[in-house]
């Protein structure tokens, strides 16, 4: 499992654990797994997407940052 923490200048939007995260980063969208390596990155407008082991949520977003490190994925992001 990760742990997912995502904030926005407003509030915590979320913070849990989840199966699996996928973001709109600059290059591309990406997904985060388990064991994912680490990994910093800006995110541009789009939509977050992450997955509990009972249901998935969608987040969108006008942009923001990523940061993975040890199962642990954190988010900076502004809201639509």
């Amino acid at each position: 499992m990760l742990k997912l923490k995502i904030v926005s200048p407003e509030r915590i939007e979320y913070d849990g654990e989840v199966v699996s995260v996928t973001v709109p980063g600059s290059s591309g969208s990406f997904e985060i797994l388990n064991d994912h390596a680490p990994i910093i990155s800006s995110l541009d407008s789009g939509i977050v997407e992450y997955a509990t082991a009972s249901e998935k949520k969608q987040l969108p977003i006008k942009g923001g940052f990523v940061e993975v490190q040890k199962n642990q994925v954190s988010l900076c992001v502004e809201l639509n």
